[in-house]
């Protein structure tokens, strides 16, 4: 059964402009970094990283309050979506002042790295929670999965979620890269997204978007129009707001697609007449 794509009214469209001008910085604080929708090939892909599921009840973000990573002497701690909670094993580094401080190591950001340094063990905060960023690992291929990355001054982490179904596979090592780039990478079904065909029917994008700008003209005129006719007055048809210009704008407009013919109409004339064929 075909599904019919109506127009959108102008106060539907008057609330979505508004709502996209207002709250959309809004919303995208309040959905955080662990979400992201992209289109493509006309499939919408919706993932959700904290979002729980039977099987995981905190989705991507570790059961424990971090994910944990040696490699020789050096030890990654992270949390994906949040920041890190240790009720057991806390980091005993120094140089934990930007994560919590001495009492409470590893418990104020979302990524820190332990390297021996002189015989000691120094740590490093290269994550916060609220600046995660997610994005697609293969552009081309959004089945794969997801990056997130978070950065803090010279340092940035960033963890491949890759999606897999059935297994989840936990981080094992992980690379570095410059002086202070980690990367490390894990198997997880939060990985996955979950996709939703989009029909190629209907107004999109650039018809919804002249609705909201023809309503925001008829908004502006009705606002207009109480404005003049309450407090200042005007009544009958000049309490419109400039009418003259509005009674003129259909000559104006033919004009202009009388110009924008004959320019045409004569482009090709002289186009028509430069390769004219010669008589000998």
């Amino acid at each position: 059964m075909a599904t019919r794509h109506r127009a959108p009214s102008c106060a539907r469209a008057l609330v979505l402009g508004a709502a996209l001008v207002w709250f959309a910085p809004l919303l995208a604080l309040a959905r955080g970094a662990c979400e992201l929708s992209v289109v493509h090939r006309n499939t919408l892909y919706n993932y959700t990283l904290a979002s729980p599921t039977p099987k995981h009840p905190h989705g991507v973000l570790s059961e424990d309050g971090f994910y944990r990573v040696a490699v020789n002497d050096s030890i990654l701690w992270f949390q994906l979506c949040d920041q890190m909670i240790f009720n057991h094993d806390p980091p005993t580094c120094h140089g934990c002042q930007s994560c919590g401080g001495p009492l409470r190591c590893g418990m104020k950001c979302s990524g820190l790295v332990s390297n021996n340094v002189g015989g000691y063990d120094v740590c490093t905060t290269i994550g916060i929670g609220s600046n995660q960023q997610i994005t697609l690992i293969d552009k081309n291929n959004p089945q794969k999965g997801v990056m997130v990355k978070m950065v803090l001054t010279d340092c940035s982490l960033s963890v491949s979620v890759f999606c897999d179904s059935n297994v989840v596979q936990l981080p094992e090592t992980f690379d570095i890269s410059g002086t202070c780039d980690y990367a490390t990478a894990l198997r997880h079904p939060s990985g996955c997204a979950k996709a939703i065909s989009v029909s190629g029917k209907g107004w999109g994008w650039f018809g919804t978007l002249i609705m909201i700008i023809i309503c925001l003209l008829l908004g502006y005129i009705l606002v207009g129009t109480v404005y003049r006719f309450f407090f200042l007055g005007i009544h009958g048809v000049e309490a419109i707001p400039n009418l003259q210009f509005w009674i003129n704008l259909p000559q104006r407009a033919r004009i202009m697609i009388s110009s924008l013919i004959r320019k045409l109409s004569g482009r090709s004339g002289d186009s028509q007449g430069s390769y004219a064929r010669m008589n000998y």
